[in-house]
């Protein structure tokens, strides 16, 4: 069969978690509700760090804008999986399956720049208490969330790039339930060992740089936490990192969950079950990690809901 240009491909098929009939009510409801929770708990965060002048601090600048930025991460894949499931219908077409791409890429890569911003801004914190306020001025703060947003612009434009340089034979089925790359170039018709060398390289370096970054913050941080005399000091230095330390686990733990999934599994559909978690799991979580562990949050959301009733 001749070979055609993905362009010329109309559209591709999202076969989704499961394609047994009688789960698919199970798993609109299930998904429904989780991206309603997702929604309005990082929503209620954003809102509760606006509406405190107390809470007008960077560390809470930078947990509203990855609340932001959790909203929009769900709202890529879900929405679209849902209307698939309730009509139905599993197509997506190629603009559509690019758009999700890069959005995808966008908001993931942000998300994890953002945990790294957090992690620099607890370091700073900890280890040099007195030139905070200095080194972590309004400008420096939103200076570092658009300086994340076009690293991860550009990288979303880079897997993008890839994926439209593979062609294609047939209609491409896709085992997922999001139009994912890793899964994509697998389907073409030609030489894909190049796209997908490329593919993996940019993710490990996104991937890659954060978490060195996120490390040599807390392995400093721990040194400094260390060093303090009494053990209420050590309480209070390290419960100002709990809530972040437990999301960076979870991100990246579900991600590395997700490779390894990937790598020991020839099953593309457990790996699709395996990208719940970090795509819907872990943005659903966060609002509520950070909202019981941390007590100013805690006293904010409660001022806030007070005033409302």
């Amino acid at each position: 069969m001749e070979s055609q240009n993905l362009t010329s491909v109309p559209e591709f098929l999202l076969l989704g978690l499961s394609e047994e009939p009688a789960l698919q009510p199970v798993l609109f409801g299930l998904f429904l509700s989780m991206y309603l929770i997702t929604v309005a708990g990082n929503l209620l965060i954003v809102l509760t760090v606006s509406s405190d002048k107390r809470l007008h601090t960077p560390m809470y600048f930078f947990l509203s804008n990855l609340s932001l930025v959790d909203i929009g991460f769900i709202s890529t894949t879900v929405p679209k999986m849902l209307v698939n499931i309730q009509t139905q219908n599993k197509s997506i077409t190629y603009v559509g399956c690019l758009t999700q791409v890069s959005f995808l890429y966008l908001l993931g890569c942000w998300d994890s720049l953002l945990l790294t911003v957090m992690a620099y801004d607890r370091f700073v914190a900890i280890c040099s208490p007195l030139h905070y306020a200095v080194v972590m001025n309004a400008h420096r703060c939103g200076f570092l969330v658009l300086v994340s947003f076009f690293i991860s612009l550009l990288d979303s434009q880079l897997e993008c790039l890839l994926v439209s340089q593979v062609t294609f034979c047939t209609t491409v089925e896709i085992p997922h339930f999001f139009c994912d790359p890793t899964q994509i170039v697998k389907f073409g018709c030609s030489a894909t060992t190049i796209s997908t060398i490329l593919l993996n390289c940019v993710v490990a370096i996104i991937g890659g740089v954060p978490v060195s970054g996120i490390l040599f913050s807390y392995t400093r941080i721990i040194s400094a936490i260390l060093r303090v005399s009494s053990s209420s000091g050590k309480y209070k230095a390290f419960s100002t990192c709990g809530s972040h330390l437990v999301i960076v686990c979870l991100f990246y733990g579900t991600g590395f969950g997700v490779y390894l999934t990937s790598a020991i599994s020839s099953s593309a559909r457990k790996v699709a079950v395996a990208s719940v978690m970090y795509t819907m799991v872990t943005p659903m979580l966060n609002p509520f990690i950070y909202s019981l562990r941390n007590g100013d949050i805690k006293s904010a959301l409660q001022r806030l809901l007070s005033r409302t009733i």
